[in-house]
């Protein structure tokens, strides 16, 4: 039986049947949002990983344009080509509480409007498929830093599970089963000494009346 160290008093037990009373609404409320939690993380795990596939297939045609590229092109000149870039991305950072998990939202964008300054190089000395591959690489930032907010968010709804789930088997197999055993030990302790009490009470009262009886006798 685990008991806590208190004195056996009904001030205690009040205290503690409130602090029993508590604990068992903090676990319910914990329960709620560990459960709620975890149906937003498994939504947003699916949304992940079909996120992650489509960026796959993205990033690998994307590779294929650069292979292509690289073929009708030196090395020397796919470098020279891409080393000045002229656009810019620019990532801006908001949160979003979720059950209070601040997770963070990325908005993103680019220094002009102008669609073709992507493309760092003029066009008469470079291929095709180095075009290809540009507007692909391009084309795939979105996603990838939408994947990006996503496993992040997944990271941290994950750490918050987790403190929750701890919290909750906490309450239910450690603090609550105290407070009850605790109760039901200072209840058993209360009641026994109000059978003591009673029974000196008795006692007390069975000598008084002897003494008075014995006094009475002694007059006649």
């Amino acid at each position: 039986m685990a008991v806590m160290n208190v004195n056996p008093t009904r001030m205690q037990l009040t205290k503690l049947k409130k602090q029993l009373t508590t604990a068992i609404r903090g676990h319910k409320m914990l329960k709620d949002k560990r459960d709620e939690l975890m149906r937003q993380f498994l939504d947003l795990v699916r949304e992940t990983r079909d996120l992650r596939e489509k960026v796959e297939i993205e990033l690998n045609n994307c590779n294929s344009h650069f292979v292509n590229a690289s073929a009708v092109m030196s090395k020397e000149a796919l470098d020279a080509s891409l080393m000045s870039p002229k656009q810019q991305v620019n990532i801006e950072t908001e949160v979003k509480n979720v059950m209070s998990v601040e997770i963070p939202q990325f908005n993103f964008g680019t220094r002009t409007s102008n669609s073709s300054d992507i493309f760092p190089y003029g066009f008469a000395f470079t291929s095709f498929e180095l075009d290809d591959a540009v507007v692909s690489l391009n084309n795939v930032l979105p996603d990838l830093i939408k994947l990006a907010e996503y496993e992040k968010s997944c990271e941290l709804m994950s750490t918050e599970i987790e403190k929750t789930r701890r919290r909750v088997n906490s309450l239910e197999h450690v603090m609550i089963p105290r407070y009850q055993d605790t109760i039901k030990y200072i209840s058993m302790k209360l009641e026994e000494n109000d059978r003591s009490s009673r029974t000196r009470l008795m006692k007390v009262k069975d000598m008084l009346l002897d003494k008075a009886h014995n006094y009475s006798g002694k007059q006649a």
